[in-house]
């Protein structure tokens, strides 16, 4: 893709941004907007020779032309809908149909009234002074231009604000559905969390694509736990085969906080997870798990990072990817020990199983340490089903392909047996096995 081509594509960008309505382009985030578009145009879509993205081509977003997603008439039945909720959950819900927030379909009523769950916009409007302390401060717009792009766009999101010595009676999901539209598509959902002291709190992020439509999700979550909050956060990402995900989650902790990141990849033909955890006080903890699971052509990245700016912080990290067909993963896993952290611990692994002689994986675990009283590990490892274990099966009277089917499931349970919470975990075991051959006798198996 040439130069000029990639310019006549961030002109666009710049284009739609110029459709905003004026309300938007002049209230008190006003500022801040202009200059994230500013970083945008200036920096571009980032390219294979910088090496954050060394393993990931953005070109087949950056060469087309997703139009800024302001249609309010798509519609999607409720039947539709219900066919990708948890089903018997009671919690708090927040829908957007093509990254529009639909009113129609949410449901938060009931909530107590010192916890905020809205729109973003409804938040831009009535709470800046809130949302001035912390909306784009945890997320640096100049460490990715898909940040940027984000920051420039903010419209449309969720905002969560739950206040000290509260505890939500029911968790929050918020859906992102996407649908096929006369044209490709862009929508930039932009979320923010703030917890207060000893707060606590589940959070579940889907996106899914509803048919095969061709859009490009540019998604970013902002986190900011006080001292002694909770927040448990799932991420279930399960775009279109056409569709294109960039996701950016960043996490401020304070004092004794802790925050639990699970992110399951199931979806999209190009997809780049970014998660970047600041330990910034003494007894904040965060645990990390990922499950990516590629086919055909796919490709997902994971990007992650954690900072232990503090004494006396904890962090661990396990993410397993499954690959079959012609599919390739990345995983880039970055801890820092800054030179004050003494007397932390973090660790960090990576396990690959390769289905296919085709399919291809990136890892680089990285530890970098300037404090001498810590406690590290990290490895990765890359694999095929293990030839012993699949002669058993066989002797067992189980044909091969369940019996490759039941052992790729029990790899990719590993992370999902972590996961506490029922509901989320029933439905991403539904969603894994379904990806399986012989899924209707795999679900015989594993229920017995």
């Amino acid at each position: 893709m040439s130069q000029e081509n990639m310019n006549n594509n961030i002109q666009h960008y710049l284009n739609d941004f110029e459709q905003l309505g004026d309300n938007i382009k002049s209230d008190w985030f006003s500022e801040q907007r202009q200059s994230a578009l500013s970083l945008f145009k200036e920096s571009g879509f980032p390219s294979s020779r910088q090496e954050n993205w060394k393993y990931t081509d953005t070109r087949p977003i950056a060469k087309k032309e997703f139009l800024h997603s302001s249609d309010t008439s798509v519609s999607i039945s409720s039947d539709q809908i219900d066919a990708v909720r948890f089903q018997g959950l009671d919690c708090y819900e927040l829908v957007f149909i093509n990254g529009i927030y639909s009113i129609d379909h949410s449901r938060i009523q009931g909530l107590p009234e010192n916890i905020v769950i809205e729109n973003m916009a409804a938040a831009l409007a009535k709470d800046s002074e809130l949302l001035e302390k912390h909306l784009a401060r945890y997320a640096d717009n100049k460490v990715s231009p898909f940040t940027a792009l984000n920051t420039a766009f903010i419209q449309h999101g969720t905002y969560i604000n739950v206040p000290k010595n509260t505890a939500i009676d029911k968790p929050i999901n918020i859906l992102y559905l996407s649908k096929n539209n006369d044209q490709p598509f862009a929508s930039h959902p932009r979320n923010l969390i703030v917890m207060g002291e000893q707060s606590e709190a589940t959070l579940i992020e889907s996106y899914i694509g509803i048919d095969d439509a061709n859009y490009f999700t540019n998604a970013v979550t902002e986190v900011s736990l006080s001292a002694s909050a909770i927040l448990k956060h799932y991420k279930i990402q399960q775009e279109s085969l056409n569709a294109y995900h960039i996701g950016n989650l960043n996490v401020m902790q304070g004092k004794d906080s802790r925050f639990e990141s699970n992110s399951i990849s199931l979806g999209g033909s190009l997809v780049r997870n970014d998660i970047h955890g600041h330990l910034a006080a003494e007894g904040a903890s965060i645990v990390m798990n990922g499950l990516y699971m590629t086919d055909n052509k796919q490709h997902i990245d994971n990007h992650t990072r954690v900072d232990h700016l503090k004494p006396n912080t904890y962090s661990t990290e396990t993410y397993r990817g499954v690959l079959n067909g012609k599919s390739r993963a990345v995983f880039n896993g970055k801890v820092v020990v800054h030179p004050q952290a003494q007397k932390i611990e973090a660790h960090q692994n990576n396990a690959n199983l390769l289905l296919s002689d085709d399919a291809e994986i990136d890892t680089k675990p990285e530890l970098e340490i300037y404090a001498d009283d810590v406690k590290c590990s990290h490895g990765a490892t890359v694999g095929q089903l293990d030839q012993d274990m699949l002669f058993y099966l066989r002797s067992r009277a189980i044909d091969e392909e369940t019996a490759k089917s039941l052992l790729t499931y029990a790899f990719a349970d590993e992370v999902l047996k972590d996961i506490s919470f029922a509901p989320v975990k029933n439905r991403l075991e539904y969603l894994i096995v379904g990806r399986l051959p012989d899924a209707a006798l795999i679900r015989e198996f594993t229920n017995e």
